[in-house]
């Protein structure tokens, strides 16, 4: 059984459905104890960086998630849930994040010759592949994958950049660390090839 973390924001459903395309059981779930002992874990996310990270806090998840991270077992952080996992983020304000990727979370700032590229980045996008990974097989280098986001990360640690996408400029769309990968694109709402990244994800915890 894969957990998805229920802290109250998140894209629980479309994540369940993705893993249930795939022949998966995901179980939405706010229980710490239930999370530590799960195969696998996945953290959505969906809304303000500051709110998210009150949530965890108010439903005593921050430790859990940590703790899961550090353990060994798969992790898989979606859109703000990539997000969440970085030391600070500069949305609305400055923000302590949970500190499991060291670096930070930015918005977009365009030059003048792209000021015409919309706010949030919302659609499907080409992703570059820039390391090897039992989780992109089967998935071709420059495959779409769907995005919706106003920030993207900036890890201090460029060894953990695992993705890139272009919009206005080349940003990190995914990392890996360990055992803890996390994507900003939606894997789940990308139809055939993110559902092929999933299976692999879920492979990874047999």
């Amino acid at each position: 059984m894969i957990a998805i973390v229920d802290y109250g924001m998140g894209n629980l459903r479309s994540v369940e459905n993705g893993l249930k395309a795939i022949g998966v059981e995901g179980k939405a779930t706010s229980n710490p104890q239930d999370i530590l002992n799960a195969k696998a874990v996945i953290l959505p996310g969906v809304g303000a960086f500051k709110d998210c990270m009150a949530n965890l806090e108010k439903f005593d998840l921050i430790d859990c998630v940590q703790k899961t991270a550090q353990s060994g077992k798969p992790f898989l952080g979606i859109c703000l849930g990539l997000q969440l996992l970085f030391s600070e983020s500069e949305e609305f304000g400055s923000h302590g994040g949970l500190n499991i990727i060291p670096g930070k979370v930015k918005k977009f700032q365009f030059s003048e010759e792209n000021r015409e590229l919309k706010i949030p980045h919302m659609g499907w996008n080409q992703v570059k592949f820039q390391t090897q990974s039992t989780l992109f097989e089967g998935v071709p280098d420059d495959s779409y994958f769907y995005f919706v986001h106003s920030y993207y990360v900036d890890p201090d640690d460029k060894n953990v950049v695992a993705a890139t996408t272009n919009y206005g400029g080349d940003f990190v769309c995914g990392i890996r660390k360990d055992n803890v990968y996390a994507f900003q694109f939606h894997p789940e709402k990308s139809q055939k090839l993110g559902l092929t990244l999933l299976k692999n994800f879920s492979d990874l915890s047999q």
